[in-house]
């Protein structure tokens, strides 16, 4: 665990960083909601802020005065035993309270938290708290990221954010099948490093011998899945997916536009022919399994691409895999409100592993478990094969 002075740096580097995120937005940027999964940016700087003031403040730090009455109100997010929240699907329309009320809120929080840290001894409880307040901001600013994305992407005019941002790692090596022989390894967070609970209880997995690619899956790659009728063809597709695909007219990745008979993507930097090279994206766990069926491969599963991690490089894509998101053996979720973090999301998802090019740095580690239903695709998803 860490220091309590490497947590104050922790805190302040966090709390910077969801800023300098935001830096690049228009004030109207900040208040849009498209879909049901993608949040106004302002509400993340605000949901951020609450779980600080939420779990830390109102706990540890005597009298605090609340900066409003209403901030749990309006930025709540699942956190079902701590009260009424403003419903997801309504975030779009709350207009107030304003940006420039959120970065009171945000500078009021931040500055009650410094003098907690600075002004006194924190017992190893609260320091815990403080770390997973951290690490649960730094998730949400891959959220800022995937969502001012899908925020500027569904604008016809199709704005860049910067300059700066870089979503197309090239995996400048040839593709080679690492093997990995049949046995039995260990699963799970063993240091004594943060992680969340969903890593937690070591256990044994046996594995059947398979072998696993050392690249992501291409844009080429996947370009000769749509060519061949890969979107068309029934027989790779789960029914839920065909369905899936048909109802929403699915051709394609997410952000892709054919222009002059030439594929394009909209990045954060805008619009730019697509990089053939580049490891495909935005793809839902629908579409990786299908395209794994006309391979005549699979995906793998959680345990095979954790035992194979170390000889092969991740981190630019979040990566399906087959297994479930559920409990490993022995769970335990915490108590309180924070038990609701992951424990009660084990149903209906499927993991994915490694990190993305939106991942907050030293935030991911090959023990993350990632999770979201199969259809979504707004994250920086993509996929590698085992056969």
């Amino acid at each position: 665990m860490l220091s309590q002075k490497e947590i104050i740096q922790l805190f302040k580097d966090t709390r910077e960083d969801s800023e300098k995120i935001c830096s690049f937005l228009e004030t109207e940027d900040y208040v849009v909601q498209p879909i049901e999964n993608v949040s106004p940016p302002k509400w993340h700087l605000g949901h951020t802020t609450w779980f600080f003031e939420e779990f830390v403040l109102k706990k540890y730090a005597g009298s605090h005065e609340l900066f409003d009455e209403h901030t749990a109100y309006v930025f709540n997010s699942y956190y079902e035993s701590v009260g009424e929240k403003v419903i997801r699907t309504n975030r779009g329309n709350l207009s107030r309270p304003t940006v420039a009320w959120i970065y009171k809120f945000r500078k009021y929080v931040t500055e009650e938290m410094m003098k907690l840290l600075e002004n006194n001894k924190l017992s190893k409880e609260a320091l815990g708290v403080i770390e997973i307040g951290c690490h649960h901001e730094k998730q949400h600013q891959e959220l800022l990221y995937t969502d001012i994305k899908y925020i500027l992407g569904n604008n016809p005019l199709l704005p860049k954010y910067n300059d700066e941002f870089k979503e197309n790692i090239i995996q400048d090596f040839e593709q080679e099948w690492i093997d990995i022989s049949e046995g039995i390894y260990e699963i799970g967070h063993k240091s004594e490093d943060f992680c969340y609970d969903n890593e937690k209880g070591v256990h044994k997995k046996y594995l059947c011998d398979f072998s696993i690619s050392n690249k992501l899956v291409t844009n080429a790659e996947f370009i000769e899945f749509i060519e061949a009728g890969g979107y068309k063809d029934v027989l790779l597709w789960h029914a839920e997916a065909w369905d899936w695909i048909n109802e929403h007219k699915i051709s394609s990745p997410s952000y892709w536009h054919k222009i002059d008979n030439d594929w394009h993507q909209y990045t954060l930097n805008g619009l730019i022919k697509l990089d053939l090279q580049a490891p495909v994206t935005h793809i839902s766990y629908f579409e990786a399994f299908a395209f794994a069926q006309w391979k005549g491969m699979r995906l793998p599963n959680e345990e095979e691409w954790e035992t194979a991690q170390e000889k092969f490089a991740w981190g630019s894509r979040w990566e399906w895999t087959e297994s479930a998101y559920s409990p490993y053996p022995n769970y335990e979720k915490p108590e309180g409100a924070l038990g609701e973090y992951n424990g009660k999301f084990m149903v209906n998802q499927k993991v994915l592993r490694g990190g993305s090019v939106a991942t907050s740095k030293n935030h991911t580690r090959h023990t993350y478990r990632n999770f979201f239903h199969p259809q979504l695709r707004w994250q920086f998803t993509g996929f590698r094969l085992v056969k």
